[in-house]
């Protein structure tokens, strides 16, 4: 069985990643007792040849690595945080990833769901390397300024980024509320200076309301990202929207760049009346499956919203949910990542983040670097995409994908009535 508390997630750059904590893994010393350092490296070394999801190691050998690396001397825990970092950066996995202790207090301080940044999640592009924008976080300073999916950070306060890891980014973004920092963005063939000023970023994981159209009422939920509580906040939209008596649902998962498994697999279940949610597929082929509880809080049509921020914990829901049937998509192909890390504190306060699984959507797709295909494509245009920001009208009529998602929910739920209206004349 794997671990119960997963973590799939894309890098994020402001957004730290979310942890429910996993478990420890003691390394077990080989040979001849090691000096502090040389033991942290060769935890690490363990981990990864007991868990990592690639047994060829991208194809080396893993155990000349180990001996290339507790034989060194190390005088301090920085150089052995130098040489883990070279070590992990043989396995050519953006995903796998050592934190020192405070890049790891770093990513814990999602926890309190208040960070202090621009509100930007950042990924690497995979042909390129270049630290790219996966989405801004609605009503953020990058959010307002206009930033927007697929853009390139090329410079951060003048500092060029070719090369630069993700973590390294992510401090150099951060800061105290009320400070600046100055993003060069690569956008097409033209380059756009951003300057933002940091201010508190809160994550408030689910917004709802009720929308008025041509086939009466509607829930409007969304979601921008699976954190722990998530799946609480759902559950309690979805009760307030079904006691106000809606007739479907749009769920905007649009630039929700992921989270936790768990918060998706819950969610999952709030949904689909029975079946299979996901399946995982660890390094030995041994596949584990994650079943809807069969208690869905309702039964009502349901189109989906999603776009090429939509990744991971977002693309685990809406592939279920489009494999069974049990909802629409509308919008764009989806990021397409396809991978499950977990996260494995060190005892000095570090931490590394690896890959341990692959995972494939009911019908068994493997979405990975190919994205979920929606039922119905909506392109937006750059022009569109920042007037929508700039104008705060996402979510409204005047977003095309949002309409085109009403329509088609206005359609689901007319053909439902006009089904139960024959059956009750039968």
């Amino acid at each position: 069985m794997f671990k119960q508390k997963l973590l799939i997630k894309i890098e994020l750059a402001v957004i730290a990643a979310i942890l429910t904590g996993s478990s420890f893994y003691a390394s077990k010393a080989l040979g001849k007792p090691q000096a502090a350092p040389q033991k942290l490296v060769d935890q690490v070394w363990q981990i990864l040849d007991k868990n990592y999801v690639d047994v060829s190691f991208n194809h080396q050998d893993w155990n000349a690595i180990r001996q290339q690396y507790i034989n060194r001397s190390y005088s301090s825990k920085k150089q052995a945080y130098g040489a883990i970092q070279e070590m992990v950066a043989k396995l050519g996995d953006r995903y796998t990833v050592f934190f020192d202790p405070d890049e790891y207090q770093a990513l814990n301080n999602d926890l309190s769901g208040n960070l202090s940044g621009v509100g930007l999640q950042l990924g690497e592009n995979e042909k390129t390397k270049a630290l790219t924008v996966i989405a801004p976080i609605q009503g953020t300073p990058a959010f307002k300024a206009g930033i927007l999916p697929d853009d390139v950070i090329i410079q951060i306060n003048g500092e060029r980024t070719q090369g630069m890891k993700i973590e390294d980014a992510v401090k150099r973004i951060l800061g105290p509320v009320g400070t600046k920092v100055v993003l060069t963005i690569q956008r097409g063939n033209k380059s756009q200076i951003f300057k933002l000023t940091r201010a508190n970023i809160a994550i408030h994981p689910v917004t709802y309301n009720t929308r008025t159209t041509t086939a009466g009422k509607i829930g409007y939920i969304t979601l921008p990202e699976f954190t722990q509580t998530a799946a609480v906040e759902m559950h309690r939209a979805i009760q307030a929207l079904e006691k106000q008596q809606v007739q479907g649902y749009v769920l905007d998962l649009r630039s929700d760049p992921g989270g936790l498994l768990d918060a998706s697999l819950q969610i999952a279940s709030m949904w689909l009346k029975q079946g299979a949610i996901v399946s995982l597929v660890n390094r030995d082929k041994v596949k584990d499956s994650y079943n809807a509880t069969g208690h869905p809080l309702t039964n009502k049509p349901l189109v989906i919203l999603v776009d090429k921020g939509s990744a991971s914990a977002s693309e685990i829901l809406s592939g279920a949910l489009q494999d069974d049937n049990r909802a629409r998509l509308v919008g764009t192909r989806t990021f397409g990542k396809g991978l499950v890390q977990s996260v494995e504190p060190l005892g000095d306060g570090s931490a590394l983040k690896l890959t341990i699984a692959k995972y494939y959507t009911p019908k068994g797709r493997d979405i990975n670097h190919v994205g979920i295909a929606p039922d119905i494509t909506v392109e937006l245009t750059e022009a569109q995409q920042k007037a929508l920001v700039q104008n705060r009208t996402l979510g409204t009529l005047a977003d095309p994908q949002y309409a085109s998602a009403v329509a088609d929910l206005n359609k689901l739920i007319q053909s439902e009535a006009n089904h139960l209206s024959l059956k009750r004349g039968k």
